[in-house]
């Protein structure tokens, strides 16, 4: 037993001296070492755990626009969970399996269908530096020092399955399973969903607005408008508010002058028939729906542009809170 003992007394003597030793050896290499390179090997680890944590777990990101106004306000930070529809593996490559889709109602992240890239080496620099910087810097911007739409944050308004449309600026839908039309706050009532959208324009506005969008086209085809069309276009300040409108009314005005040109019917119907949103694909829309460029201007997005779902605003301070 005393034999043990001093065998076991032994090893624990040799196993403290080597550590004991080791803490020296790293202690005077530390001091050795040039305080430049131990900062920038710090900030290079700091760096690669805020990389690994955007990339794979939770993103920060800036609202740019007031699309979503009133959930989310311009300049506002927010955390993305990028770890439930699955992350990529690299910037802009390479989805991996998530834990769920996204949900009606959930408020995502995608990637615009309508960015056109500088290339992926741009791409993955542009990302990295925004992720290191938790969204305070962005390279990408326009000519006017704006940054790009490379992501867009919206609510999933429609789910595969749904069939959509628009009247008047509000959203019709048409679920699995239902054979009529519901107006979406009608839907959102027998679902329990509380609703979110906010408008701009009322339902006064939209004689104007299509008045405007006629003499738009009218003066295109160089025919002498109608003093009604005229009169009526003036008597609002939002004649334009409705982006999407509007241009349904010029192409139906366009196929109304041309009705041989068959381009103008063929958007005309598309604008006035809607959507319906494949397996795979969901339809985004911004709760400020009369200043929001969305899914009713590019239409559907598939799931695999998804990055994350819009968890908790971090700032301004007395905007913190969850997102929903």
């Amino acid at each position: 037993m005393e034999r043990w003992f001093n065998n076991v007394q032994s090893i624990t003597e040799r196993y403290l001296t080597y550590r004991k030793r080791k803490k020296i050896r790293l202690k005077k290499k530390q001091q050795a070492k040039n305080p430049i390179i131990d900062w920038l090997e710090a900030f290079l680890w700091a760096a690669g755990v805020v990389l690994l944590i955007n990339q794979y777990l939770f993103q920060a990101y800036q609202i740019p626009s007031g699309s979503m106004k009133n959930t989310l306000l311009i300049k506002d930070h927010i955390f993305v969970n990028k770890l439930i529809y699955g992350p990529e593996l690299i910037p802009g490559k390479f989805k991996l399996p998530g834990f769920t889709t996204p949900k009606r109602e959930n408020v995502i992240i995608f990637e615009s269908p309508t960015y056109i890239s500088r290339g992926p080496v741009f791409d993955i620099l542009q990302r990295v530096l925004y992720m290191l910087t938790l969204s305070l810097v962005d390279i990408d911007k326009d000519k006017n020092g704006n940054p790009k739409p490379h992501f867009l944050i919206k609510r999933a308004a429609a789910v595969s399955g749904d069939e959509v449309r628009f009247r008047k600026g509000f959203l019709q839908i048409k679920p699995p399973g239902f054979e009529n039309w519901m107006a979406e706050t009608d839907f959102k009532k027998i679902s329990a969903i509380p609703d979110t959208t906010h408008r701009l324009i009322s339902l006064s506005d939209y004689p104007a607005i299509r008045a405007s969008a006629f003499l738009d086209a009218y003066k295109s085809a160089g025919i002498p408008p109608l003093s009604r069309l005229v009169s009526e276009s003036g008597s609002s300040e939002n004649v334009t508010g409705d982006m999407f409108a509007w241009m349904k009314y010029r192409n139906e005005a366009y196929y109304q002058i041309n009705p041989q040109d068959r381009r103008y019917g063929i958007l005309w119907r598309k604008f006035n028939t809607g959507w319906y949103i494949p397996k795979g694909w969901i339809m985004p829309l911004g709760d400020n729906r009369d200043n929001s460029k969305d899914g009713r201007y590019f239409g559907p997005v598939s799931l695999r542009n998804v990055l994350g779902k819009a968890m908790f605003k971090y700032w301004p301070v007395n905007r913190i809170g969850p997102i929903r």
